[in-house]
């Protein structure tokens, strides 16, 4: 009897995969993949493969000696990531199956995306033909017409070879300056080809906070009938010799003010392009106070859970002309929350985009700007970030259907003697956008009474006002995404894991008002580094030349040439480098094993350890008890686990408690073992940054 053959559906993640699957009509659901008559269902979990690691390629590198850098292997082997080798165990057997003619990519359709598929394909040895779904939302429309309009493989070879460089020049450049650094400085320091320069950002900001010194200047203010001016001069307000402002408020207080010009313009301000990724997360973090981070998960929910907007890791703020014709789907969708401005753009303007140049095919690459989808909105379905975050995206999106902004301006120019007074005023005369960006938003009504040149006025009163310079600040999210966006640091995907792994490397941290100040550890760490290595000229020239891969207008083979060149100079100049460290947190307490001083250091579950600096001792021990999932059962909190001579005991720090464990002992390692694999199979991020996370393992297990 002749059988259909099937597809086999690779997705990133299960939630995407299982609603690919419901999509296709797959029903029958096994525990890692979902079949269908004509379509089987499987996902990785973030990434399935990684680079080895140094010591497999010889076992000498288990032990870090700076005579054995840099490690630069000929030909760059992958492996399985062992925790999730089981779902690569079923793909690969799905892929034996005979009833199989062709496998489709449906990871994200981004360039890590590409990346997390070919890898799986080239490890379970694919023969068939390939296809690529690219979608920009995740709604059962967007989906069937994607499978409609599948594409080649092919097409996305560029794509794919610039992820490999990528990802190949992190390991070369991270991992060989970060194991020369420990090395020789005899501490767990990290570096790496985006990291550093961005931490070279926040340090610059730090030591122009440090070296500011206040100054006092005085400003004039000046009230001459309905005419409020300032005193200026060679278009400076300031002034910083107190005797000299003394002197003109003196010279004003006994003149008239005589109208010099009077320019009164209209201007225009035009509508607001949709967000991107970087724009929103600098947007949230102004706002809301949302980390890079916290703005990009609960965004990853709202595509990938409720489906209600379009790609999140986009950089572009145009949208492509075909997307006009599904206008007033999405405003129809977003109408249940939006009803009052929504009406009157479906029924007078039909859904036509007043902000006409919002289209714009030439500037969108591989995804569009950040817009709501055509799937209906609930509310009540959202969590209070979610709907925050939504809230904002929608009235960008809705601010394409109002008109411009207009408004007068008025500058008079006055002269009182030799000095001049220069008025500014403006009166909107339509809101525009505004209407629905800024609805508490007051503009003035109306200009003050019309001048005219050389008309005389009397000076009523003269106010001098002592101020102070004052330092900037310490960067914000907002800002430092706004520079690493500027030099071309990371991508728009990659800039919020950046952000974090500073701050779990210790190199940075968040104060208290959410800005990023470097640590002593971080302020050292820069000086070590080669000045090439912390200017975000050279990382910004390296990931242009990746997006030149991309395009198909660089060469691989070229770029991975420069980056191995440029590590091995990385690390002679770390070997040949005079620079003195000195390692942070030493406590007083002395090694058991070896008599070494320890350093206090963060466990990878936030707690506090003791580490011995000795490297080739590794002794640690934790500092403060660790709270367990266990809740006391008079007041719910998480209780300590401790062990004593009786064995492992929980105990309550608030209320004083105690319950043994050791009954408890087998239930509890099934939950954790649940807790762990649902984990990895929510995790938004699955282990798409596996190298990170080895190279932050492998940091641990040699810190000193």
């Amino acid at each position: 009897m002749f059988q259909m053959a099937k597809t086999l559906v690779l997705a990133e993640k299960p939630s995407v995969g299982r609603d690919i699957a419901r999509v296709l009509g797959c029903r029958k659901i096994s525990r890692s993949y979902i079949e269908g008559d004509h379509y089987i269902v499987t996902w990785a979990l973030g990434h399935l493969i990684e680079l080895k690691m140094p010591e497999e390629y010889d076992a000498r590198y288990k032990t870090w000696r700076m005579e054995d850098l840099p490690i630069i292997p000929d030909h760059m082997e992958t492996r399985p990531i062992r925790k999730t080798s089981g779902q690569l165990s079923t793909i690969r057997r799905l892929a034996g199956r005979h009833d199989l003619d062709r496998l489709v990519i449906a990871t994200d359709a981004g360039r890590e995306g590409e990346l997390v598929a070919r890898w799986i394909i080239d490890k379970i040895r694919w023969k068939k033909p390939v296809l690529r779904l690219w979608i920009s939302s995740q709604t059962d429309r967007a989906i069937n017409e994607g499978f409609n309009q599948l594409k080649p493989s092919r097409d996305y070879d560029k794509l794919y070879q610039s992820a490999v460089c990528r990802s190949e020049a992190d390991w070369l450049v991270g991992l060989n300056v970060s194991r020369a650094l420990t090395t020789k400085y005899n501490d767990s320091l990290s570096a790496g080809r985006v990291q550093t320069p961005t931490l070279a950002m926040i340090l610059k900001r730090d030591q122009e906070i440090r070296s500011f010194r206040p100054v006092p200047f005085w400003t004039i203010h000046v009230q001459a009938g309905s005419i409020s001016a300032d005193w200026s001069r060679d278009g400076q307000s300031r002034i910083f010799e107190r005797k000299q402002a003394d002197a003109i408020v003196q010279k004003l207080k006994h003149a008239s003010a005589v109208v010099q010009s009077l320019t009164v313009k209209t201007k225009k301000e035009r509508q607001p392009l949709p967000f991107d990724l970087t724009e929103l997360q600098r947007e949230a973090n102004r706002r809301l106070g949302f980390s890079a981070r916290k703005t990009l998960n609960v965004l990853q929910n709202l595509y990938e859970h409720h489906k209600i907007v379009t790609y999140p890791r986009t950089d572009s703020r145009y949208l492509t002309r075909d997307i006009a014709a599904t206008m007033p789907e999405r405003l129809k969708a977003v109408s249940s929350v939006f009803g009052a401005e929504v009406r009157p753009i479906l029924f007078k303007q039909k859904g036509r985009v007043l902000a006409d140049f919002v289209y714009n095919n030439a500037k969108v690459s591989d995804h569009h700007a950040l817009i709501p989808t055509e799937q209906p909105v609930y509310l009540s379905d959202l969590s209070d970030d979610e709907e925050q975050l939504y809230r904002m995206i929608v009235i960008r999106f809705l601010a394409l259907f109002y008109p411009e902004r207009k408004y007068e301006s008025r500058k008079t120019v006055l002269k009182a003697g030799d000095e001049t007074l220069i008025s500014h005023e403006t009166v909107e005369t339509q809101a525009g956008f505004r209407e629905v960006t800024d609805p508490d938003h007051k503009a003035n009504s109306a200009l003050s009474a019309p001048l005219k040149e050389h008309q005389t006025l009397q000076i009523d009163s003269v106010e001098l006002q002592e101020k102070m310079t004052e330092p900037p600040a310490l960067l914000s999210e907002a800002d430092l995404l706004t520079q690493m966006e500027k030099y071309g640091l990371g991508t728009p995907a990659t800039r919020a894991d950046i952000i974090e792994k500073l701050i779990q490397a210790e190199s940075v941290t968040r104060t208290a008002g959410g800005r990023l100040q470097p640590t002593p550890k971080g302020k050292q760490l820069i000086d070590l580094v080669s000045p090439e290595l912390k200017s975000p000229e050279l990382t910004a020239k390296w990931e242009r030349e990746l997006e030149d891969i991309a395009k198909g207008a660089g060469n691989p083979a070229d770029f991975m040439k420069q980056i191995r060149e440029r590590t091995r100079q990385l690390i002679t100049g770390i070997r040949n480098s005079s620079h003195a460290y000195k390692i942070q947190n030493l406590t007083g307490t002395k090694c058991p094993e070896c008599g070494s001083p320890m350093k206090e250091a963060r466990d990878r579950d936030g707690g506090l350890v003791l580490v011995c600096i000795n490297r080739s001792c590794g002794y640690r021990k934790r500092k403060d008890p660790r709270l367990s999932n266990h809740r006391c059962p008079h007041c719910h909190k998480k209780m300590e686990l401790h062990k004593g001579k009786a064995g492992i005991y929980f105990q309550c720090r608030n209320c004083g408690i105690v319950e043994k464990a050791e009954k408890r002992e087998k239930a509890a390692d099934k939950r954790e073992t649940r807790r762990i694999l649902s984990k990895i199979n929510k995790d938004q991020e699955g282990f798409g940054n596996s190298l990170a996370d080895a190279l932050k393992s492998a940091m641990k297990d040699h810190e000193n």
